[in-house]
């Protein structure tokens, strides 16, 4: 019992601390869990066997961790190795593709495809803000895009802040596609050995729908506002999309690292390289083939992201082996009475609200063993409740500024060029997106599992 309640008060402290945001939340996640080990496992449960099950170091030196020849590797506990080479191995991809130009080249090239035409770029951008999101990390692509928004807002004379707002909304719907799209799906995938297949096929298709009733939505609330002029300037002239490319060679070669990454990451099932492999194989040929950038692309790496993961991790492995996370998962299925439509609809419908004013990173991390335990006790397709675990994460995190972290960082993205979007403006058309694209996914996964 005193092991449990020191767990829960951890977690609790640990996710105050974050939201409160007075702290670097990596700083926040690795002191609490120093004071897992040292509270939890040493000085309440006296065990060496939880500290290392949830460390899981030796899982790193397994061959399934490598290469599953087609069979699935054992589910573990604690620290996911797995999600983190994988994020770290796309971190430096991104930083080459990055440098090399590509994310200003290709939203320049679509605004000129489109005779820069306002309406047209707002709902090109929006369908490439969703398909870019499902390769590459949504943060990456609202940073580059919002830029780039503002730079044709200012060439083209029109408001930044609904594009913006909408291509925030389009990345948090394209993540929740792919397994490699947003953290929470990255750490649902790793932990229950779905592949991209799994993830494309069903929240995929979800997310397709949902993509083309957002895309409408956004269309009639904004289609108005984005054309009027805000000065009536007359445009000179318009700027060379070949313009973005710093280096053509490195531009090719980051290209064709992309599209390797793709074609990995589709064919992982049948080639049995789980993504940690993928990740680091990104990684390694992403620094070779670097040059002179080398070092600018291991600076940028967000190395606070990945020791994030380290410290969550193992907070959230307190609460798997005091039992915690089975306790909840029976309290759900109590609640339920055993019934998958309601288990369903709590995961989805509590996992998106939670996101929304939590970070949906360690809520997902929280929830995994939880849909384990759930799973197990009522004899249901774990699989069903992943797929509501990573829509409900995924989208509920787009309803407010500080829900997932694209939202954050597009907000300041524009805010630095004065462009200040409080609650009532972000909420006001991000909550009924948010509900129509929950709409969907409920219903979606109670037509096709329950």
């Amino acid at each position: 019992m005193a092991a449990q309640i020191a767990a829960v008060l951890i977690f609790l402290v640990m996710f105050l601390l974050i939201i409160m945001d007075k702290i670097e939340r990596h700083i926040i996640t690795l002191g609490c869990a120093v004071v897992t080990m040292v509270v939890v496992f040493g000085i309440c449960m006296h065990s060496m066997t939880a500290l290392t099950e949830t460390l899981n170091v030796a899982q790193i030196f397994t061959r399934g961790f490598w290469y599953t020849a087609g069979e699935a590797s054992e589910s573990s506990a604690g620290i996911n190795w797995a999600t983190i080479i994988f994020v770290a191995g796309m971190m430096i991809m991104v930083e080459g593709m990055a440098a090399a130009g590509f994310f200003r080249w290709l939203c320049m090239t679509i605004a000129k495809a489109v005779k820069y035409k306002v309406i047209p770029i707002f709902i090109t951008f929006m369908f490439m803000s969703s398909i870019l999101a499902m390769f590459i990390d949504s943060i990456t692509v609202i940073l580059f895009l919002a830029a780039v928004t503002l730079e044709l807002a200012d060439l083209l004379d029109f408001d930044p802040v609904p594009m913006v707002l909408a291509e925030i909304f389009c990345a948090n719907l394209g993540g929740s596609a792919t397994m490699c799209g947003d953290p929470p799906n990255i750490i649902v995938g790793t932990s229950l050995q779905l592949t991209f297949a799994d993830f494309i096929t069903n929240t995929g298709v979800l997310a397709g729908i949902s993509l083309i009733l957002v895309v409408i939505y956004y269309y009639l609330i904004f289609h108005k506002e984005l054309r009027v002029k805000r000065t009536g300037k007359v445009v000179a002239e318009y700027p060379d999309p070949k313009s973005a490319i710093t280096n053509k060679t490195s531009f090719a070669i980051s290209t064709v690292i992309f599209l390797c990454a793709v074609v990995l990451l589709v064919t992982h099932a049948q080639t049995g390289l789980t993504v940690a492999t993928i990740g680091l194989g990104i990684a390694i040929v992403t620094l070779i083939t670097s040059g002179k950038n080398i070092v600018k692309v291991i600076k940028g790496v967000d190395y606070k992201t990945l020791l994030f993961f380290i410290g969550l991790f193992v907070v959230v492995g307190g609460l798997e082996q005091t039992n915690v996370l089975k306790l909840i998962a029976e309290f759900i299925g109590s609640v339920s009475g055993g019934n998958l439509y309601v288990m369903v609809a709590i995961i989805i419908w509590v996992s998106a609200i939670a996101s929304a004013f939590v970070d949906n990173i360690p809520f997902a991390a929280t929830m995994v063993p939880v849909i384990q335990s759930l799973a197990a006790l009522n004899g249901v397709n774990i699989s069903t409740l992943a797929w509501g675990l990573s829509m409900g994460t995924d989208i509920g995190g787009s309803a407010t500024p500080i829900g997932a972290s694209a939202n954050v960082v597009g907000m300041s993205v524009i805010a630095k060029e004065g462009h200040i979007v409080g609650w009532g403006k972000y909420c006001k058309s991000a909550v009924p997106a948010t509900i129509i694209v929950m709409v969907v996914a409920t219903v979606g996964i109670w037509l096709r599992y329950c």
